[in-house]
């Protein structure tokens, strides 16, 4: 195969310029990126080799090797581990396959433009899969690398100097593995801490950011005299007494298990003896992960099996809502054979998987309970996430919705617990009472919200997307029926509209449902309004004026839901329509006035208008009268 040179993705070329141009402090995450990979390839070699027997490959010595040129100024991080075909480097390295990088990109270069940091932005991009590699042109000028994959014959090699192309070539002679070299841009006395043609600067490093890798990582004196030492401790973290583990350690797996670059807000660790035994290590993160609301994002925690790495992202330990944790489960008793179908199956990962999510559970209760500042931020950044359990997780809804917070009307600062909200409860009432909606300014400005204010009811305001779907899915808390504002009859404690307020009501109400016909299926008489003249209300079950406006921005037109038209009886604006009807049932002024009606209820309520343009000429017409 002659030499080929291929042009670089666009969104690739675009993270080697920021990576080429950067003045980022992060410089030395690229040897931790290259380890990791290595660290990855060799994983990958003896569990390929374990399951084919056939395989053609030396596994008696897997090992990482560093290697430093400090008169040439190169770096080569060396693996034995499963290579890679010609197909497989264009794709992992000259292709940005991840979805969302793009929007990450863009995000990236706002910050730049804006003169904000977005070193945090690019540190979290750095290290997920197909970008890590490419931190290596933050420290050099030229990268080669030099692979051959396991049981194949024949190697590639691949050159960049980070510009607009790459170079792919045939490389016989190539070892089973890969190896990077990394020229190294020119020394900078003013980054001496950074200068990785030295000795002590790459052992230091090593040792900060991979020291719990399980391979050895050997490295040869710069002298070229004396043997390779390995040059990290190789002992897994999860393995070690919790006692005899820093805090910096657990940052720093944190970091290599979840490409994150903070630290983590809490770690977990957790072990079982007796029937089967396994170890876990997770970790909950300060922020939202970037992709955690992408329908193609990679979730679960790292498999091993008596230290044996199984597979990355395993789905089956971690429920989606729970999507968010990172770590590594290390179970003694499974096949190493065993595939993601089996794992869904497996008795033994559905045990575990049920211990992982109660530990996780009670964690954030505890968190709640002793440390509410770390809760705050857990919930403000993963809880819209959480609450998706309400729906999947029905044996631990219980345990989910008590270490849940909503905002409500009892305090704008500060959001609110269900068992809080309960103690808070006056006598009298008998629902825990919540509104759903697009925002909590909405939702305070609303008809619905009118009798309740007037009690002293406090209202849960539920405002995210989620909101509106498990409320359906979730009758009661502690015995306390849920009940929305917006729906049915609403038992205020007997506030009743008084029959002498009823009369004469009669014809106005049997004439404006025959009017309104084609947009709601009843109008009466409302004891929830104190200010606005109208509001629309639904049965229960009836679908919300939110949850038609999500099925819409699915592309999905909604069931049409006819809905309840209640009249405050002691409105103005209502009375007189009342009078004027009883003068002049026929005045067709009157049927404008209704529909106006309906529309201002509509709206009120945060509602969208079938026909904006008629309502528009409708009020007009009506104001023109109005001025006579």
């Amino acid at each position: 195969m002659s030499t080929e040179t291929i042009e670089f993705q666009a969104e690739a070329r675009q993270l080697l310029q920021l990576m080429i141009h950067s003045i980022y402090s992060t410089k030395d995450v690229f040897l931790r990126e290259l380890i990791s990979n290595s660290s990855d390839a060799l994983d990958k070699l003896r569990l390929a080799a374990y399951r084919d027997k056939d395989l053609e490959v030396d596994t008696s010595d897997l090992h990482i090797a560093l290697e430093i040129d400090s008169d040439a100024r190169t770096v080569t991080v060396r693996d034995n581990g499963i290579g890679m075909s010609r197909d497989e480097v264009v794709d992992l390295i000259g292709t940005i396959a991840k979805s969302g990088t793009a929007e990450m990109l863009a995000q990236l270069r706002q910050a730049r433009e804006t003169g904000g940091s977005s070193e945090e932005a690019t540190a979290e991009l750095i290290g997920q899969f197909g970008v890590g590699f490419y931190s290596s042109f933050m420290v050099a000028d030229r990268v080669e690398l030099v692979t051959r994959k396991a049981g194949s014959h024949t190697g590639v090699r691949w050159e960049s100097t980070g510009d607009a192309t790459y170079t792919v070539a045939e490389a016989p002679d190539a070892p089973q593995g890969t190896a990077v070299t990394l020229h190294l841009k020119p020394e900078d006395a003013d980054d001496a801490l950074h200068d990785f043609a030295n000795e002590a600067t790459v052992r230091a490093t090593v040792k900060r950011y991979s020291d719990f890798i399980t391979w050895p990582i050997r490295m040869a004196p710069a002298s070229g005299e004396g043997e390779p030492e390995t040059v990290n401790s190789r002992k897994a973290l999860w393995a070690r007494a919790q006692k005899d583990v820093s805090d910096e350690e657990y940052a720093e797996f944190y970091r290599h298990v979840s490409h994150d670059w903070r630290e983590p807000l809490e770690t977990i660790r957790l072990a079982a003896e007796g029937t089967f035994e396994y170890q876990a290590l997770l970790f909950l993160p300060s922020h939202a992960p970037m992709d955690l609301f992408w329908r193609d994002a990679k979730r679960g925690v790292q498999l091993y099996v008596k230290r044996v790495f199984i597979m990355d992202d395993c789905e089956a330990l971690v429920p989606e809502y729970l999507r968010f944790v990172k770590g590594v489960v290390d179970a003694s008793d499974l096949s190493l054979n065993i595939s993601r179908e089996i794992l869904q199956q497996d008795r033994q990962i559905q045990l575990i998987r049920k211990r992982l999510v109660r530990k996780v559970l009670s964690t954030v209760k505890t968190m709640q309970e002793k440390e509410p500042e770390k809760y705050a931020t857990f919930w403000s950044e993963l809880g819209r996430a959480v609450k998706e359990g309400l729906l999947s997780d029905h044996e631990n809804q219980k345990a989910i919705l008590d270490i849940c917070s909503f905002s409500s009307t009892h305090d704008p600062e500060k959001s609110t617990t269900l068992r809080d909200y309960l103690a808070r409860m006056p006598e009298g009432q008998d629902s825990i009472y919540y509104a759903t909606g697009d925002s909590r300014a909405a939702l305070e400005r609303s008809p619905h919200m009118e009798a309740f204010r007037a009690k002293g009811y406090e209202v849960l305001l539920l405002t995210d997307p989620v909101d509106e779907v498990w409320v359906g899915a979730v009758p009661s808390f502690e015995e306390k029926p849920l009940a929305s504002i917006a729906a049915g009859e609403v038992d205020l404690g007997g506030d009743e509209v008084d029959d002498d307020t009823k009369k004469g009501f009669d014809t106005l109400l049997t004439w404006m449902a025959s009017a309104l016909a084609d947009d709601v299926k009843e109008v009466r008489l409302s004891h929830r309004l104190t200010e606005s003249a109208a509001v629309l209300v639904g049965d229960p079950g009836d679908l919300t004026p939110t949850l038609e406006k999500m099925y819409r921005a699915m592309g999905q037109e909604p069931p049409t839901v006819k809905r309840i038209l209640e009249l405050n009886p002691r409105h103005a604006l209502v009375t007189s329509l009342r009078d004027a009807h009883d003068k002049r049932p026929d005045d067709p002024g009157l049927g404008d006035t209704a529909r106006l009606l309906h529309g201002m209820a509509l709206l009120a309520e945060g509602g969208e208008l079938a026909d904006p343009a008629a309502f528009v000429a409708l009020l007009s017409r009506q104001l023109e009268k109005s001025l006579g």
